[in-house]
C-alpha cells in the first residue's frame, strides 16, 4: 500500500484528497498543516510520495520538496497558480492543478508511483 503525506492547511481540501487516496488504495500520512511539521514528516517518515500545497499560510512547501528530492522521494506540487515559476529550482515538477478532482489526483499519484519505480529499479 503506497504511503503518500499530504500536506495542506485547508483541513477540508485535505480531507477530500485523503479520501480520495484512500479509495486509490494508498495510505495518507498527515495531512500535516504546516512547514516544520512537512519537514519533520518528509525527512523521517517511509514515503511513497507526497502532495505539497505551495501555498501554507505565507509561506511555501519549497523546503519540503527538496527535502523529499534529497530522500529520492516525488512530490506533486497542488496550486491554484499557473505552476512552479523556474527559479524555485525544480526541474519539470509535477502539477496537481487547483480545483481538485478526483482524476486529477489519481493522474498525479499514477505518475508520481511511477517515478518512485524508475527511483527503485
Amino acid at each position: 500500500m503506497p504511503r503518500i503525506l499530504v500536506l495542506d492547511d485547508e483541513p477540508l481540501i485535505s480531507m477530500l484528497v485523503e479520501d480520495w487516496l484512500t479509495d486509490l488504495g494508498c495510505e495518507v500520512v498527515g495531512p500535516v498543516r504546516s512547514v516544520a511539521e512537512g519537514l519533520r514528516f518528509a525527512g523521517e517518515m517511509p514515503l511513497d510520495g507526497a502532495i505539497l500545497d505551495v501555498h501554507l499560510a505565507g509561506q511555501n512547501s519549497f523546503s519540503v520538496a527538496t527535502e523529499l528530492e534529497k530522500r529520492g522521494i516525488p512530490f506533486a506540487f497542488a496550486t491554484g497558480d499557473a505552476g512552479v515559476a523556474p527559479e524555485a529550482g525544480f526541474k519539470d515538477p509535477i502539477l496537481l492543478p487547483k480545483p481538485f478532482n478526483f482524476n486529477g489526483v489519481k493522474a498525479v499519484l499514477d505518475r508520481m508511483l511511477a517515478a518512485r519505480q524508475r527511483g527503485n529499479a
